[in-house]
């Protein structure tokens, strides 16, 4: 049990699966590989099974890590291609 609690542990700590998260026009990517193209009304942001692209008007990138990424603005569309 003690084993199975560890990798459970280090899984979350460790999260590597690409996700998404949205709220009031913010968008939250998470361990993404590249972004692509950027510009005030889009966004294309590579993962490791596609890409993300990210429609709007206003957008900036208000958080830029390494394995994360917050886009601000108002979000018209999000496709997955």
């Amino acid at each position: 049990m003690g084993d199975i609690m560890l990798k459970d542990l280090r899984n979350y700590i460790l999260e590597s699966d690409f996700k998404i998260i949205y709220l009031k026009n913010k968008l939250d990517i998470v361990n993404y590989e590249c972004i692509d193209h950027f510009s005030t009304d889009k966004i294309m942001v590579r993962y490791s099974d596609g890409v993300v692209i990210v429609k709007g008007e206003g957008l900036i990138i208000s958080k830029l890590l390494d394995d994360e990424i917050l886009v601000s603005g108002f979000i018209k569309n999000i496709e997955f291609k």
